[in-house]
């Protein structure tokens, strides 16, 4: 029997699996993170000095953002920062699935409190103070719209912002889950934003003062099943579900191609757009791995390839 590791490319072993343009998204969190941070305080202060509530609470929600956006930011810093060290078996890729996944819980929080805060107002109605509530909500909203544009890289376009339905035809082994986290609460913040103007202005014209309580929970149930598939997906990386059902029939294919069975197979994800395989073949001819590796060169998804072959009886 015969054992060998080595890389598909590149040709010196390596356990770095960090993104595409990792460095670019975590400058373009570390921006955001300014921007809502300021935001947050001029709400709290400018709150504390005319004397507005809402405002001190808007300033608040304001922190939970910003708090979000330092976790997706600390996962991208440490994972560079720790790229080569050796404790980390297959690299830190998988640190901003890891934050993803985290967020996502987060996010989860956030949909039971907004929901529990609307029906709350569905059973025992509040007055509203619509001179203060409808310029924050619209604050909130360019706040957000801004930090969109700067997580897209400027008004460069960003793939990771799609929603699960949109996700047909992507790879799933590219996507930086870190970043949609990240992408997620902006576009979940500036949802309750819309929704919540919708609703502040009907209930002042027409006197509906449901429609506040009603924006609330539509709100809260378009973040849930945003925070579910994120939950799903990151999950599954931890948990080192198959990312690609194509990858693995290439490799069996190529293998079984040439006569020889596959005996154990394992491909997972290790980072955006790194893929990591664990062969083993059995064959009856006298072939070592540099055949299997050459044959297996074709398929350029894998980042790290380890293979074992064993003369069948």
């Amino acid at each position: 029997m015969a054992e060998l590791e080595m890389p598909v490319f590149p040709a010196v072993h390596s356990h770095v699996f960090l993104g595409e343009g990792h460095e670019h998204a975590e400058s373009r969190t570390w921006a955001v993170i300014v921007l809502c941070g300021a935001m947050m305080l001029l709400e709290i202060v400018g709150g504390w000095l005319f004397g507005s509530i809402a405002l001190i609470a808007d300033g608040l929600h304001m922190s939970t953002h910003a708090g979000a956006m330092l976790l997706a930011a600390l996962a991208y810093s440490y994972a560079r920062r720790h790229a080569d060290d050796p404790r980390f078996t297959f690299g830190t890729g998988k640190l901003g699935d890891l934050a993803g996944f985290t967020s996502a819980i987060i996010l989860a929080m956030i949909a039971v409190l907004i929901g529990y805060e609307a029906i709350s107002r569905f059973i025992e109605p509040v007055p509203i103070r619509f001179a203060e509530a409808v310029p924050i909500a619209a604050l909130g909203l360019c706040v957000n719209i801004a930090s969109a544009w700067l997580l897209a890289g400027g008004g460069h376009h960003h793939h990771h912002h799609d929603h699960d339905h949109h996700e047909h035809g992507r790879d799933a082994s590219h996507r930086d889950n870190n970043m949609r986290a990240a992408v997620i609460h902006v576009m979940a913040d500036a949802a309750v934003s819309v929704l919540v103007i919708v609703g502040l202005l009907m209930a002042r014209a027409f006197g509906w003062l449901w429609m506040d309580p009603l924006a609330g929970i539509i709100g809260a149930c378009v973040i849930a099943s945003w925070s579910y598939g994120l939950i799903r997906d990151t999950g599954a990386i931890l948990l080192d579900v198959n990312p690609d059902q194509r990858v693995t029939s290439e490799l069996r294919g190529a293998v079984e191609a040439a006569g020889d069975r596959v005996a154990d197979l394992h491909v997972w994800r290790l980072g955006p757009g790194h893929l990591g395989a664990i062969l083993a073949v059995q064959t009856g001819e006298d072939r070592d791995p540099q055949f299997y590796r050459e044959r297996l060169a074709r398929v350029t998804a894998l980042s790290h390839l380890t293979i074992q072959v064993e003369r069948a009886a």
